[in-house]
């Protein structure tokens, strides 16, 4: 998969934007930033498209700003020289997709059938665009869709809302969603930039879905740690389970057989998408602790601590 389209994928939303006034372009890319999704896609539906992409890139090179609704070579080539560093299209023009590949531009064409995708994978492509994905069949449409394509996977646009996009995401063949609820074109001419950064971080906390999974507690000994487990056990009736390195009392306290990380121990917390997650925090400012990273039997990160301390707690992240 190509860099640009992995960085998508960390991101998880695009959002998906119509600009009728390039004046507007530098509020949303500030809003968008400040609500934690640094992407963006311009679309080509309007005459301030180009000159948007250029102010967004110019002024926020931290974001990854693509094209949209590119419908030929002449646009792919307007919309790169302006800055932008991905090109999407509705459909799939075998020869605007072949110009793109030809000049290592990503692009992310439209497909809803069986013969669309064959095409792509003919021009080298293994992401398309799914749209329009609710009017055409949602996610059921791409499951059955993608089955005979194992290496193919989907950027899904059109309807998707804060409703829905984790029943989309969840799907392992489904590297981002296009979305356009947090930055509407109404709230975009209305100069309501605070209001789509609120939007925008709220879309990004419902990705993410952050939860308390467990409170760790340091014991200095075996023996400690199956004392305290058994007062919780005796307290709250929380069931004991003794594993290698701590004991747990339920699922919500894990008393540890030696002091690890944290002065007074560690908070784990739940995400949806653990990698997501490290991206996302780590555009935050926030550093990952890499030597604690623990993965599955296929290579897949699943925990991980951060390096600072919270309230003498240590933090470390969990996939769901």
């Amino acid at each position: 998969m190509n860099s640009v389209i992995e960085e998508i994928s960390k991101i998880g939303i695009v959002p998906v934007v119509a600009l009728d006034d390039a004046k507007d372009a530098e509020p949303l890319a500030q809003a968008l930033c400040n609500g934690g999704l640094p992407c963006a896609e311009i679309t080509f539906r309007t005459a301030a498209a180009e000159e948007s992409i250029r102010i967004m890139s110019e002024k926020f090179p931290q974001m990854l700003i693509g094209a949209g609704t590119v419908l030929n070579e002449e646009q792919v080539d307007k919309a790169v020289n302006a800055g932008a560093k991905f090109i999407v299209s509705p459909g799939l023009n075998p020869k605007t997709v072949a110009y793109c590949v030809s000049k290592n531009i990503p692009v992310i064409p439209g497909c809803t059938n069986p013969s669309d995708i064959e095409q792509a994978i003919e021009l080298g492509l293994d992401v398309v665009k799914f749209f329009p994905a609710e009017a055409a069949g949602g996610l059921k449409m791409i499951k059955a869709m993608s089955a005979p394509y194992g290496s193919m996977k989907f950027m899904p646009t059109g309807g998707i809302t804060e409703k829905n996009i984790i029943e989309y995401l969840d799907f392992g063949k489904i590297v981002a969603c296009g979305g356009s609820w947090m930055v509407s074109k109404d709230m975009v001419s209305n100069g309501e930039f605070d209001k789509i950064e609120s939007l925008t971080s709220q879309a990004v906390t419902k990705m993410l879905g952050f939860e308390l999974a467990h409170i760790g507690i340091n014991t200095d000994s075996e023996e400690e740690a199956e004392k305290t487990a058994d007062t919780f056990e005796k307290l709250f009736g929380f069931a004991k389970k003794s594993g290698n390195s701590s004991v747990f009392a339920g699922s919500a306290v894990e008393v540890m057989k030696s002091r690890y990380l944290g002065e007074c121990g560690h908070l784990g917390i739940k995400t949806n998408y653990i990698d997501r997650a490290v991206y996302h925090l780590q555009k935050r400012g926030f550093e990952f602790d890499n030597a604690t990273a623990k993965y599955d039997n296929k290579g897949n990160l699943k925990a991980v601590y951060l390096k600072d301390s919270v309230g003498s707690f240590a933090l470390h992240l969990l996939q769901k």
